[in-house]
């Protein structure tokens, strides 16, 4: 059996179907996106649109951040996602906002997404 990445548009409607945990989708897709290297294009259709703006600002943002992170051309679509309305600090913790509003990387700060700096890294 071979190994299928996840694209995009599947990472988004498992986000949805999980709500809660939303981040285990996520990060299978964050971890698919660095296995397939330059080769990400299959991973990055045009999303579908699934009326979740925080969703669709952080994989937008994300999309972005590794496309930074492995040098590959960030697709068009990403620059037609907007920000969000009101801040979203993903931690949810209160003692770690400021800390956030300080460490998040300019692709999350952008949309109004604040997280730690290491939020894309992987222990």
């Amino acid at each position: 059996m071979s190994y299928v990445p996840s694209t995009i548009n599947q990472t988004k409607r498992k986000m949805l179907q999980y709500k809660d945990n939303w981040a285990i989708p996520y990060f299978d897709f964050v971890d698919d996106f660095r296995r397939c290297r330059g080769d990400v294009t299959i991973l990055l259709p045009r999303p579908v649109t699934l009326n979740h703006p925080r969703f669709d600002a952080l994989l937008a943002s994300t999309v972005e951040a590794l496309c930074a992170e492995l040098r590959v051309k960030v697709p068009g679509w990403v620059m037609d996602v907007p920000g969000l309305k009101d801040p979203w600090f993903v931690t949810g913790i209160e003692n770690l906002k400021a800390i956030a509003i300080v460490e998040s990387p300019v692709f999350f700060r952008r949309r109004k997404i604040f997280t730690m700096q290491n939020f894309l890294s992987r222990a």
